[in-house]
C-alpha cells in the first residue's frame, strides 16, 4: 500500500513546519532557496488504530524505551516490525480501558516512583552505571534519550495494563491440586539431576500454582487479544512493517504485550 500523501507547507524565503491533520500519512518541512523545494520528511504515520495514529517516531521511542526491559535479552530481537505490533497492541488495550472507565486500576504517583526506584537499583545495566545516584540516573536517561517524565509514563502505563489484565483475566479461575501436582512431577521433578534433593510439593504447591495461573492468564488473554484486533480496525500503512505471521497465517503474540509478570 502507498505511504500516501504528505502534508506540505511552505512560506516564501523562510521554513515552516507543518503539524496539523497527523492522521494523514506524513509530516515534512519544505525549505525554499530560490526556486528550489527540498521537503525533508519529519515523521509519518505508519498505522491507524480505530482511528487513533502511530508515528515512526513512536517506533523509534519504543527502541528507546525497551531498555527499561529487564527481561528483553531474554527475548527476540526487538524489530520495527515487532515494536508496531507492541504499540497496536498496547493502543488497543488503553482503548479498552477508557472506554470501561476503569479509573480504579490507575497507579498512585508513589507506585510509579516506587517501580522506577527498583528500576534504578535492579537493571543490570543500571547497575553498572550507578543510577541509584542522581547523576548516574541523568546519565544513563541521556545516554538513552529518554526523560524523568517519559520513564514515569511508561511505567504508569504499564502498571495500569498490568492491572487491568489482572483484574479481568485472574478472577475466577481455579486452578484444581490434580494440574498442581501434574506439573510438580512431569514438568519440575525432571529437572532435578539424579542425587539432587528436590523441594516437597507441600513447599512448592503455592509457587506451581501461581505459574499455572499465569499460563492460564496467557492463553485466556492472547485469545483475548487476537479477537480485539480482528474487531477493531487496524490498517498498516507501511507494507515492510506488517505484523508478523506464524507459518499457519496466524499472528504471533509479542512477549511485551503480556506484561503480567
Amino acid at each position: 500500500m502507498s505511504r500516501g500523501p504528505t502534508i506540505r507547507a511552505r512560506v516564501a524565503g523562510g521554513v515552516i513546519c507543518s503539524a496539523v491533520l497527523p492522521v494523514l500519512f506524513g509530516i515534512v518541512c519544505r525549505a525554499q532557496t530560490g526556486q528550489s523545494q527540498t521537503p525533508v520528511v519529519l515523521d509519518s504515520v505508519v498505522a491507524v488504530v480505530n482511528r487513533q495514529a502511530i508515528l515512526a517516531s513512536d517506533i523509534d521511542e519504543e527502541f528507546r524505551l525497551s531498555v527499561l526491559d529487564p527481561a528483553r535479552s531474554g527475548q527476540a530481537e526487538l524489530t520495527r516490525q515487532r515494536a508496531l505490533d507492541q504499540l497496536i497492541s498496547r493502543t488497543l488495550i488503553q482503548e479498552q480501558i477508557r472506554r470501561e472507565d476503569l479509573q480504579a486500576i490507575e497507579p498512585t504517583q508513589d507506585e510509579v516512583q516506587a517501580r522506577v526506584q527498583d528500576l534504578r537499583r535492579e537493571l543490570p545495566e543500571c547497575v553498572h552505571q550507578n543510577c541509584a545516584s542522581e547523576a548516574g540516573w541523568d546519565a544513563f536517561l541521556a545516554e538513552h534519550h529518554l526523560t524523568r517524565e517519559r520513564v514515569a509514563a511508561y511505567f504508569r502505563n504499564r502498571l495500569e495494563i498490568l492491572r487491568f489484565i489482572e483484574q479481568r483475566f485472574r478472577s475466577g479461575i481455579h486452578i484444581p491440586p490434580q494440574e498442581i501436582e501434574n506439573y510438580y512431577r512431569n514438568t519440575l521433578l525432571p529437572q532435578y539431576k539424579p542425587g539432587d534433593q528436590p523441594p516437597s510439593l507441600e513447599k512448592v504447591a503455592s509457587r506451581i500454582g501461581e505459574i499455572l495461573l499465569q499460563q492460564h492468564v496467557n492463553v485466556l488473554f492472547d485469545e483475548w487479544l487476537t479477537n480485539l484486533r480482528n474487531q477493531g480496525d487496524v490498517e498498516v500503512l507501511d507494507p515492510s512493517l506488517e505484523d508478523p505471521r506464524d507459518e499457519a497465517g496466524k499472528r504471533t503474540p509479542q512477549p511485551a504485550e503480556k506484561e503480567t509478570q
